[in-house]
């Protein structure tokens, strides 16, 4: 398993204007780190001891103390209303994610000495925040009791847990889009704006890698793992030597190739000339790094391989990329769907890839050839997906694009897997979103999407669009599954 995701710690700073209690905030920050302790552990959080900052000269002190303490994300905590220029200033020169919350009143008997005001010193933290060009989380109601912070950050971990990946991270690609697929489409500009690397190359420097671990000591050990992991879906064990030899080369060049940077993602080619040059398709070497935490998108697709990434920062747990594929025909609905399950026919659809889904993510998996390739391939260079039905259960589709406008654009719905029997080939699974209609015409046709979306194996769309917000796309440019009653602006008024 390859370290391909950073560990959390953030900083505690607690702040206090010079004409409120100082005590309000060291008695009110030891209650906030006790909270967050008894109920999450102390893995995630340092408390800043060196002082309560009240001046730029705290500030300093209290910068300091947090970075030689390690800590790669920050938590401002108005004990009381707070200083605003010290405060904001602390969060200007922290290199990081930074979040403020605010401490709520604690008893109506003690509003005199004990009232720290912290609601008003909200505003104005947030006001300077602006004045200085300062990005920084604030939760959706940033103000409250010990529990109730400790909450929100909580909240933060996995957001910060992203912000820090992207800024380490380097997406390394292998060769231009297939023909026909502009589709993915990928102006990188927007990459180097929200602190994302990229290494674009060749697929010829990737077929010369490869050849080079011809006979490469380390394959048997990699086709044992790999005869384990399929059991009886070992089906074509024939390609295995040749596939363990793929997932050497790209694991070698991560190591040879990541430079500065400490997280990686992949932007793989698969087709047209890959089968014919490499012998296989690379779809189970997908889903294997997948596994291991580390995104590799199909078809050269770069925000494709970076959405994955954030979704597998976010979930702590593997991604996979999949078309937003074809309809659930209607007799198939009429017969699976229908009187189980509360959604309509439109609101149903099928995600579906070659064969890049994780075993641990299949209900049950096959190593097949990739049936619509061999239409006009020989079959014997189109073995190497990893075909099944994926689990039931919740889901967040997802996507992060520089669309053709090269505007960063994003998208977000909730969802689920649905129990219903594929009866198709792939990487695939009968996936409902409530109103996913509407969504499918007024957010991704109309946003200009491509087809390829991220799936994360759960609900995360809070923490996801926090990310989205943080690194810059505009909130009006978040498209999201609108509940019914609730118009797009580009939806007909008479439907």
């Amino acid at each position: 398993m390859m370290n391909n995701m950073p560990e959390v710690k953030i900083g505690i700073v607690a702040v206090s204007r010079d004409c409120f209690p100082e005590s309000l905030s060291v008695n009110r920050r030891k209650n906030l780190i006790k909270a967050y302790t008894e109920k999450y552990g102390s893995d995630h959080i340092y408390e800043c001891p060196v002082c309560i900052v009240e001046s730029e000269i705290h500030m300093v002190q209290a910068l300091e103390d947090i970075k030689a303490a390690g800590c790669n994300a920050l938590c401002v905590y108005l004990g009381n209303f707070g200083p605003e220029i010290a405060e904001t200033l602390l969060a200007k020169h922290f290199d990081g994610p930074k979040m403020f919350v605010a401490a709520a009143e604690e008893s109506g008997s003690n509003l005199v000495q004990g009232r720290g005001d912290a609601y008003c010193g909200m505003l104005n933290a947030s006001y300077n925040l602006q004045l200085r060009n300062i990005k920084a989380y604030i939760p959706e109601y940033p103000v409250g009791d010990a529990e109730e912070c400790a909450d929100m950050i909580h909240e933060f971990v996995p957001i910060a847990r992203a912000i820090i990946g992207l800024n380490n991270l380097k997406i390394i690609s292998f060769g231009p889009r297939p023909l026909n697929f502009l589709a993915c489409n990928a102006p990188i500009k927007q990459l180097y704006n929200i602190g994302v690397e990229i290494e674009e190359n060749s697929e010829l420097d990737l077929f010369e890698a490869f050849n080079k671990h011809a006979g490469d000591e380390r394959i048997p050990s990699i086709v044992k793992e790999m005869e384990e992991e399929l059991g009886t879906g070992n089906k074509k064990p024939e390609i295995l030597g040749k596939l363990a030899q793929y997932e050497l080369t790209l694991k070698d060049w991560i190591e040879g190739h990541r430079g500065y940077r400490k997280y990686v993602a992949i932007a793989g080619k698969c087709w047209p000339a890959f089968q014919t040059q490499f012998g296989f398709v690379p779809c189970y070497v997908n889903s294997r790094l997948a596994t291991q935490g580390i995104p590799v998108s199909c078809e050269v697709d770069i925000y494709g391989a970076l959405s994955e990434f954030i979704g597998t920062v976010v979930s702590e747990d593997i991604v996979t990329l999949l078309d937003i594929n074809n309809s659930v025909p209607k007799d198939m609905y009429e017969e699976d769907i229908k009187g189980k399950f509360s959604y309509t026919q439109k609101e149903t659809f099928m995600g579906f890839h070659c064969g890049n889904t994780s075993s641990k993510k299949l209900s049950f998996c096959e190593m097949k050839y990739q049936m619509i390739m061999a239409r006009s391939l020989p079959v014997e260079v189109t073995q190497g997906t990893l075909e099944g039905d994926i689990v039931p259960g919740d889901i967040t589709f997802f996507r992060l694009q520089s669309t053709a406008d090269s505007k960063l654009r994003a998208y977000i719905a909730h969802g689920e897997v649905l129990p219903v029997a594929s009866r198709s080939f792939g990487s695939i699974g009968v996936f409902a979103i409530p109103e996913m209609g509407r969504f499918y015409r007024h957010v991704l046709i109309e946003g200009g999407f491509p087809h390829h979306g991220a799936v994360a194996f759960g609900h995360y769309g809070k923490a996801l669009f926090e990310v989205f917000k943080y690194i810059g796309v505009p909130v009006e440019n978040i498209g999201y599954n609108q509940p019914a009653g609730m118009r797009y602006p580009t939806e007909n008024p008479w439907g």
